[in-house]
């Protein structure tokens, strides 16, 4: 039965991608011309750290093929010292196979539907009068403000990032990385 729970969940989470992507479609998170025209040679999964943390939580959230697929998303990579910081035991237990719901609800609220690069953010924030409001694939919300000169990202909990490299292109996407992981 617990097998068949997790078959849902991850099934669900899957779903709950499509729909974002036809979502982010509408709502203007489409890939614009200038992002598509400017990337890169390979894909999201095949441009990230295939030894780093990021990517080994997202084959073990099973989001590694999502990612090597047409895209196009945003993702939000936290480095490996974001990992690290997570309280004792978080990550790990995160990889365990009876906890791939609850890590594939955390690596899709990473997730952005279609190509959102660091200037379209920036606008966003702007027009929205000091912050914007970012849907993700896993249904949940981000919200973005300026610190200084910096993009900072904060989750629904409160939990804060900053874009510390962005509008890493890829020709399925773009990556910025961030400096803490937003749950």
């Amino acid at each position: 039965m617990m097998k068949l729970t997790k078959i849902v969940a991850l099934g669900a989470a899957f779903a709950a991608l499509g729909a974002c992507q036809d979502a982010g479609k509408a709502d203007g998170n489409a890939q614009t011309s200038e992002a598509k025209d400017a990337a890169g040679s390979k894909t999201l999964a095949a441009g990230l750290d295939a030894n780093g943390k990021f990517m080994a939580a997202a084959k073990a959230a099973g989001l590694d093929q999502t990612l090597a697929g047409p895209g196009p998303y945003t993702v939000i990579v936290a480095d490996d010292a974001a990992f690290t910081a997570l309280p004792a035991g978080t990550y790990d237990n995160w990889l365990k196979p009876e906890n791939r719901a609850q890590l594939t609800g955390v690596m899709t609220n990473m997730i952005l539907p279609g190509t959102v690069l660091a200037e379209d953010i920036s606008k966003a924030i702007d027009n929205g009068k000091g912050k914007a409001v970012l849907a993700t694939m896993g249904g949940g919300t981000l919200t973005a403000t300026k610190d200084g000169d910096r993009i900072a990202l904060t989750s629904a909990d409160g939990k804060k990032a900053t874009i510390t490299q962005a509008d890493d292109k890829f020709t399925n996407g773009v990556v910025h990385h961030v400096d803490a992981v937003l749950m």
